[in-house]
């Protein structure tokens, strides 16, 4: 997920609207702050929040858990992988699949929150440690944070933990393999797609820190207190970032094959993670839809409606794609340009409202 980028703000207010998002006139004052915040459910963005946050530090536990386990396999063998292949082949080989299915069960607990943690700057921070900072070679978007391994070994800013976990367990990156070792975990002979032996040092380092800010997050959420404020501007920041996740897809392995030159999204489509954050911003606006309503009733109902379409279009595409339809470049260009198209006049719309209604679309 992109950082918080709040520059988009200004332009959306010039944005004009989708064919199908219709305009309402409603000459009614909005009603005053005090009785706006209360016709919204705030309190239900919080505990979607919060339930998602104790979701993922269930999920980074086992991925923790995990973790330890093979760290120790490894440290029985002296960190000789090739012997502990040759002699717990069967071992690796579990703890591999069950990296795998620990990493596709934590990454929708997070991408369905995303919305709100990414979209609201007192929270942003960690949606760049969990899943949009970059490393090093990037020093403008790079993560905060350094690993150190075990052994003392370290990684200086070596990009966010989804990433970090997602390539070391399916093997699509090689710095976090282990050295000198061929990955061919059932012994036909091939390394095929999703044969790994990660580094356990560096993955049971990453499997702790992981963990730890998840746990930080959960703690921040339960003190977060959300404000009118803080929602219109996760929709407004977070509902037209279409085109980045498109881009995405399309130089995944989803599209791209084995030419993929994204090393990320192999566990699930990246359609995935973006019907997810659509799911999430659905939630987010269906709570404050009353504070739009104040605005303009008709527009509230037609930006609700603009944002479900959207969501519908993207399960949509997940869901044929699931099912075996196979896409070209070419096509995730247009349809997240489409996409692209219909989350900005989303978010002209909810910017428009909070314009009449004097709630402050926060900067970064």
């Amino acid at each position: 997920m992109p950082a918080f980028k709040p520059h988009r703000l200004a332009a959306l207010l010039v944005l004009p609207l989708l064919a199908f998002a219709g305009c309402g006139g409603d000459d009614e004052e909005p009603s005053a702050p005090a009785e706006r915040e209360s016709a919204a459910d705030l309190g239900a963005i919080k505990a979607f929040l919060t339930d998602h946050t104790a979701r993922l530090v269930e999920d980074t536990g086992t991925i923790r858990e995990d973790a330890e386990a093979y760290y120790s396999l490894a440290e029985d063998a002296g960190f000789d992988y090739r012997r502990l292949l040759r002699e717990q082949r069967e071992e690796v080989a579990a703890f591999v699949a069950a990296a795998q299915d620990g990493f596709r069960a934590a990454n929708p607990s997070y991408e369905e929150m995303e919305g709100v943690v990414a979209g609201v700057p007192e929270l942003a921070d960690y949606d760049v440690i969990i899943d949009a900072g970059g490393d090093a070679s990037d020093p403008e978007n790079a993560v905060p944070f350094d690993l150190e391994t075990p052994d003392g070994r370290k990684f200086e800013q070596p990009g966010n933990f989804n990433y970090l976990i997602e390539t070391a367990a399916f093997g699509t990156d090689e710095k976090f393999q282990a050295e000198g070792v061929q990955p061919d975990l059932d012994g036909n002979g091939e390394v095929e797609f999703g044969e790994s032996v990660p580094d356990a040092g560096f993955y049971v380092a990453a499997a702790r820190e992981f963990e730890r800010y998840a746990k930080e997050l959960d703690a921040s959420a339960a003190e977060w207190e959300p404000t009118p404020s803080d929602a219109f501007t996760a929709l407004v920041v977070m509902t037209p970032t279409m085109s980045e996740y498109f881009e995405a897809w399309k130089n995944s392995r989803f599209i791209a094959g084995a030419e993929a030159s994204e090393n990320a999204f192999v566990a699930a489509s990246r359609l995935e993670d973006i019907a997810d954050i659509l799911s999430g911003l659905n939630t987010v606006y269906g709570n404050v839809r009353p504070l739009v309503a104040d605005a303009d009733a008709q527009q509230a109902r037609q930006t609700g409606e603009n944002l479900r379409r959207l969501h519908a279009f993207a399960a949509g595409l997940r869901d044929r794609e699931a099912a075996g339809r196979e896409y070209t470049a070419e096509q995730a260009d247009l349809l997240g340009a489409r996409a692209q198209e219909q989350a900005e006049a989303i978010a002209g719309q909810i910017t428009q409202a909070a314009a009449k209604l004097n709630i402050e679309i926060q900067e970064g």
